[in-house]
Order: structure tokens, then C-alpha cells, then sequence
């Protein structure tokens, strides 16, 4: 019970309550040891020190496990942005993309988190060029963190009349939302451009520029967000997906000096890190880094991967896993 300690609970206003609370259990416990000394209260004020202490150690547990609420959320956080982008193999790897966007809408479903659609970026035949969505819920960056990286997909294309089957890639990367973000952006560094948003929403969103896409002119990074009604409110979010995006950078520039202190991870969290394919012929998803697979993919694809989403995460302290 440090006094640095307490001073960190009294400047953190979920629990400066409490710690007012227990500074005026400690004057109460300091009278009352000052009333020990005289030997004819020694009986009555040792009943009540047993009673204060309890008091006393409740109210600093109570603190201790606030704090550690807080720094778990701070690592695994309950707001995670999930974005889907076409790799190689053209309106086929766009189509993918959408699908997988969908796989995860669903399984957020079944879950009960809510997936709201940020940004998008369509192709001829309704696929997703690129796509970003919020995910809000318990659990959700500790469930999805395993799942950024390089997805691909075998299968043959219904636009293909030859019967010949194609492979093609899709990434997702996940973007844990923090409260208390680490990352500082000058805003000298940035080049904001506002338009109209499209799709549905109301007249007032195609009257009025609310859409937002955000440049890091340091980094090029580039962020939109279309999903608020109001301009103040997309640029909001598109900061807070910025800085997601340039933490994501800072993490894996700290992991690739890290590289030789890696067991018991799974893969690197690197966004180029091919980590699943998709293989319709065989009915078979496979996870490269922990070398399982699982079958009936038509209902995976309809968001039931909480078998691979367990598994993952049962392996994360595991073995080694091959990260070729």
C-alpha cells in the first residue's frame, strides 16, 4: 500500500472515490492505535482495528481490481475496426473480400456485438474493393486479434466458363480502439478532405459534405469514414482509426526487432502474413500458422468460425508455430 500507489488511485477518477474513502479509514486506524496505548481500551480498540483493517484492505483491493479492469481493457479493448481489402485476383478477389466481411457480420451476430459498416469502396459486381466496419463488444479484439493478415480463397470463379479453378487473396487487418492512445498526430501532418457521402442515410447526406477521408502525409496512410451523419463526427472516428492504423505500424516495427523472441506467438500479426486459405474444391479451411483445418466451409462462411476462434486463442501461449 505505497503512497506512490495511492496517489495513482486518487488521480484516476473511477476510483478517487474509494480512495478518499480509504485515507479516512487510515485517520480512523491511526486514532485508534493511538487509543491502544492506554492499556484500559486495549480489548475494545483491538476489536475494532481487527474490523477498520478489513475495511481498510477491501477498499484497496477494490482499487487494485478497477486498475486491472482498465489495463485489461487497454489491451484488449471492446471496439475493434475490421477492414477487408482485395488482394490479387481482380473482381474475384474482390467477391471474397465481401464474403468475408459478411462471415465476420455474421459470427458478431451470433455473438452479439454490433458491426456497423464505416467506409466502403465497391466493385463492378458488388464486391469489396475495400471495406472498414466497427465492431463493438465483449471480447471483441481478444476473439479477432488473429485474424489480420492474408486470406485466400481456391475455387472456381461462376464468371469462369473454362471450369478452371483460381486462387485468389484477400486481407483483413484488425485495429484495436483504445481510450488513452498513445500515438500523438501534429496535425501539421495531416491533409483532411471533406465530400458527400453516398448510399442510404437520408437526403441531408447527400446534400451536405459529412464524409471524411483523412491523409498521413508522414506515413501516407490514408482513412475514411462516411458512417456519422455529421462531419465533426466522421472526422472523429477517422482520427481515432488513424491513430489505430499508426499504432498497428509502431507494433510491428517493434515485433520485427523482437523476431528472435517470438515462441508460443502465432504469427507475426503482420498484415502480409498469409495465414488462411479457403479451399471450396475440398470443402476446407486451413490455418497456416497452426496447421488445422476445418470443414463445411458454406457454414463458416456464414459466420461459424468460433471453432477456429477458440482454437486460436487456446494456441496463442502454446507451441512454436511455423510461420512459413
Amino acid at each position: 500500500m505505497s503512497e506512490e500507489r495511492l496517489k495513482e488511485f486518487k488521480e484516476n477518477y473511477k476510483t478517487s472515490y474509494l480512495a478518499g474513502r480509504f485515507e479516512q479509514l487510515k485517520k480512523q486506524e491511526e486514532e485508534l492505535l493511538e487509543m491502544n496505548k492506554d492499556e484500559s481500551l486495549q480489548s475494545m480498540v483491538e476489536e475494532e482495528l481487527k474490523t477498520l483493517r478489513e475495511e481498510i484492505n477491501t477498499a484497496w483491493n477494490q482499487m487494485e481490481n478497477i486498475v486491472k479492469e482498465e489495463e485489461t481493457e487497454d489491451k484488449f479493448p471492446n471496439e475493434i475496426i475490421l477492414e477487408v481489402r482485395a488482394g490479387t485476383g481482380g473482381e474475384e478477389a474482390a467477391l471474397f473480400a465481401w464474403q468475408l466481411a459478411r462471415m465476420y457480420e455474421r459470427y458478431a451476430q451470433k455473438v452479439g456485438w454490433q458491426f456497423k459498416n464505416v467506409y466502403e469502396s465497391k466493385s463492378p459486381l458488388d464486391g469489396y474493393k475495400e471495406a472498414a466496419f466497427e465492431v463493438t463488444g465483449q471480447d471483441v479484439y481478444k476473439k479477432l486479434r488473429f485474424e489480420t493478415g492474408v486470406h485466400r480463397v481456391q475455387r472456381i470463379p461462376a464468371t469462369e466458363k473454362s471450369g478452371r479453378l483460381h486462387t485468389s487473396t484477400s486481407s483483413v487487418v484488425i485495429l484495436p480502439i483504445v481510450k488513452k492512445s498513445k500515438i500523438v498526430i501534429n496535425p501539421v501532418d495531416l491533409e483532411m478532405e471533406f465530400s458527400r457521402s453516398g448510399g442510404a442515410g437520408g437526403q441531408n447526406v447527400n446534400k451536405v459534405e459529412t464524409a471524411v477521408r483523412l491523409i498521413h502525409k508522414p506515413t501516407g496512410i490514408d482513412v475514411r469514414c462516411t458512417s456519422e451523419r455529421s462531419q465533426q463526427k466522421n472526422r472523429e472516428k477517422a482520427l481515432a482509426i488513424l491513430s489505430a492504423k499508426l499504432q498497428v505500424l509502431q507494433d510491428e516495427e517493434e515485433a520485427k526487432k523482437e523476431s528472435g523472441n517470438r515462441k508460443g506467438q502465432i504469427g507475426t500479426g503482420n498484415r502480409n502474413e498469409k495465414i488462411r486459405t479457403y479451399n471450396f474444391p475440398q470443402d476446407r479451411v486451413t490455418d497456416h500458422r497452426i496447421k488445422e483445418s476445418w470443414h463445411n466451409l458454406p457454414a463458416i462462411l456464414e459466420g461459424g468460425i468460433e471453432d477456429i476462434v477458440d482454437l486460436l486463442q487456446t494456441k496463442e501461449h502454446g507451441e512454436v508455430v511455423d510461420q512459413d
